[in-house]
C-alpha cells in the first residue's frame, strides 16, 4: 500500500475559538489509511467523495451530506475503501467555544459526541447548503455560520440506531450507488433501479442503505436535490423552477413543499436571504 499525498487545504477564515478549511483529498484504495488525532472539536461537512473514518465514537462511511464529528484529544483513521478522493469544509473550535455554544443549544454542560458521524438528516439539509456555499461567503457570514454549526448539531438529536453490521461487500455495494446517485441526481431514479445496480433485492437493499448511510435511498436522494437546488438558487438569478426541473423534481408544487418543509422558508425567501 502506497502513502497518500496530502490533502490540498484551502483556508477559508478564522475567529476567536473557530477556524475553516477546506480540504480535497485524492486518496484511494491503494493508499494506506491515515491515522491522525484531532486539537479541537472537528465537524466536516463532506461535499463530495466517500470515506471510511473510525474513531473510538464508532466506524462509519462518509458520503456527500453527511457530518464527521470529532472529538479533542481523540486518534481517527480515514480511508478510502471503495473509490478514489473526497472534497470537505471542515470547522474546527476550541473546547471552551464549543462547549459554551453546545450548552446553548442542549442545556447541558460538558457535551460530547458518542457517534462518528451525522447522516443528513433533514433538520441538517438548510445547514448543509450553507456550509456548501461558505467558500463565496462574506467573513461575517461565516463567523455566523460557524457560531450555528455546534448549535444545530448538537441539537439535532441522535442519529438513527445502525442494529446491524454491515458485509465488506454490501459496504462497497452502497458506496457504489452513493456515487452513481451523487452524479445522477436530477435523473429519474427508481429504487428497482438502484436494486438491480446493484445486484440486490429491494429489500435488502433498503436495509443495508439505510444501516450504512442511516437514511432511506429516496431521502438521501432528496436531499442531494434540495441542496443542490439551494445553492443553485442562491448563486444565480436563473427562474426556480428551472432549477427545480434541473435537479429531479417532477413539479414545482411538490419541489416548493419539500423545500420550506427542509429550510424553513420559500425557495423565493431563500433567494432574498
Amino acid at each position: 500500500m502506497e502513502a497518500a499525498n496530502p490533502p490540498q487545504v484551502r483556508f477559508l477564515g478564522r475567529g476567536e475559538g473557530w477556524s475553516a478549511a477546506e480540504f480535497v483529498c485524492d486518496a484511494g484504495p491503494q493508499n494506506r489509511a491515515f491515522e491522525e488525532r484531532h486539537v479541537g472539536v472537528s465537524i466536516a461537512f463532506v461535499l463530495a467523495g466517500s470515506f471510511r473514518y473510525r474513531t473510538q465514537a464508532g466506524d462509519s462511511l462518509l458520503y456527500p451530506g453527511a457530518f464527521l464529528l470529532g472529538a479533542p484529544g481523540r486518534c481517527y483513521e480515514c480511508g478510502h475503501d471503495h473509490f478514489r478522493g473526497d472534497h470537505c469544509v471542515s470547522f474546527n473550535y476550541d473546547e471552551a467555544y464549543f462547549d459554551e455554544l453546545a450548552h446553548a443549544g442542549t442545556g447541558r454542560l460538558g457535551f460530547a459526541f458518542d457517534v462518528a458521524a451525522m447522516p443528513p438528516l433533514p433538520a441538517l439539509l438548510g445547514l448543509g447548503a450553507r456550509i456548501a456555499a461558505c467558500a463565496d461567503a462574506a467573513p461575517m457570514a461565516r463567523e455566523e455560520l460557524a457560531a450555528l454549526i455546534p448549535l444545530a448539531i448538537t441539537s439535532a438529536g441522535r442519529p438513527p440506531p445502525r442494529r446491524r453490521e454491515v458485509a465488506a461487500r454490501d459496504r462497497a455495494r452502497v458506496a457504489e450507488l452513493l456515487r452513481l446517485m451523487e452524479r445522477a441526481s436530477g435523473e429519474a431514479l427508481s429504487l428497482d433501479g438502484l436494486a438491480r445496480h446493484a445486484g440486490l433485492s429491494k429489500f435488502h437493499l433498503l436495509r443495508v442503505f439505510a444501516a450504512v448511510t442511516g437514511v432511506t435511498p429516496y431521502k438521501y436522494l432528496l436531499g442531494i436535490r434540495l441542496r443542490r437546488a439551494a445553492a443553485a438558487i442562491a448563486a444565480s438569478a436563473r427562474p426556480i423552477s428551472e432549477i427545480a426541473y434541473a435537479e429531479g423534481f417532477g413539479d414545482l408544487s411538490t419541489f416548493n413543499a419539500h423545500f420550506r418543509a427542509a429550510f424553513g422558508v420559500s425557495p423565493r425567501g431563500w433567494r432574498r436571504a
